[in-house]
C-alpha cells in the first residue's frame, strides 16, 4: 500500500474519535507500529488534529471551522483541475506556484467542503492522481441526479482491474480526492471508491429505488461489523 493511501485509510479510522492504539492501527493496515508512529508525526506535523502520543493511542478531535468559501462543487473542481495541470508542468515556477495556490485555498475552504484530513492531502497527494478523477466526474453526477445504475472499471492500489456493478448515492470532496459512496451489487455491500481509481464508468439502462439497506442513510462507515468499508475500495485486499 502507498503511505498516501495509508494515510487517507488512517484518518478514516481516526474519525470516529475514539482512542486507538498504534499496535492496533498497525495490524488493521499489517504494517509495523514504528511505521505507525511515523505516520502519525507526519500528521500532526501537517496540521491535523490529531491528539495522543506514544505507548498511549491516537485520536481526532473535531476540527477548527473555517470561513466559508463562495465556491461551488464544480467551480472547486474546475480550479483544482487546472491547478493539477499547471502543477505537472516543467516549468518549476509555474509548479510552485500552483502548490502555493492550493495551500492558499485550503486555508479558506469551509468545514462542510473538506474532510478531517485536509491539512495533510496536499502534502501526500499527487496533482496528477487527482487529474485522473475527474474525467468520470460528469457520468458519476448525472448518475447519482438520475439514480442510475452504473458498471465500473475499478483498478485498486495494487494495480488489480475489477468490474461492479453500482448504485452511486453520493460523493465527497476531500480538498484533492473525491470518493464515492455507493451499494456494490457485486459485493452485495456498500463501497467506498476513489473517483481517481476508477477507469472507466458505463451508465446501464437500469434504474434504481430506495430500498431499505442499500440507501444513503443506512451506510454506517464506522459499524464494527464493516471494516471493509473503513479500508474502502482503495485498499488492495477489499473484497
Amino acid at each position: 500500500m502507498r503511505r498516501t493511501d495509508r494515510l487517507f485509510d488512517i484518518i478514516q479510522i481516526l474519525r470516529d474519535g475514539k482512542l486507538h492504539r498504534a499496535k492496533d492501527i498497525a495490524e488493521r493496515l499489517e504494517v509495523s507500529v514504528r511505521t505507525i508512529y511515523r505516520d502519525m508525526d507526519t500528521l500532526i506535523a501537517s496540521g491535523v488534529p490529531v491528539e495522543g502520543e506514544r505507548g498511549v493511542g491516537y485520536m481526532v478531535r473535531e476540527a477548527i471551522t473555517l470561513p466559508p468559501l463562495t465556491l461551488t462543487a464544480e467551480e472547486l473542481e474546475a480550479l483544482n483541475l487546472g491547478m493539477a495541470i499547471v502543477a505537472e508542468a516543467a516549468d518549476p515556477d509555474l509548479k510552485a506556484a500552483a502548490q502555493s495556490l492550493a495551500s492558499k485555498i485550503d486555508a479558506v475552504l469551509p468545514e462542510q467542503t473538506i474532510a478531517e484530513a485536509d491539512a495533510w492531502k496536499f502534502a501526500v497527494y499527487p496533482f496528477a492522481d487527482i487529474a485522473r478523477g475527474f474525467a468520470q466526474m460528469p457520468i458519476l453526477r448525472a448518475a447519482i441526479k438520475a439514480r442510475q445504475k452504473l458498471q465500473l472499471v475499478y483498478r485498486r492500489i495494487d494495480g488489480t482491474v475489477t468490474e461492479r456493478v453500482i448504485r452511486p448515492l453520493h460523493m465527497e470532496y476531500w480538498g484533492r480526492v473525491w470518493t464515492l459512496t455507493a451499494w456494490c451489487e457485486t459485493r452485495g455491500d456498500f463501497r467506498v471508491f476513489r473517483v481517481d481509481l476508477i477507469d472507466t464508468a458505463k451508465p446501464l439502462p437500469e434504474l434504481f429505488v430506495d430500498e431499505p439497506g442499500k440507501r444513503l442513510q443506512d451506510y454506517d462507515p464506522m459499524a464494527s461489523d464493516q471494516p471493509k468499508t473503513v479500508k474502502s475500495a482503495q485498499s488492495p485486499d477489499c473484497s
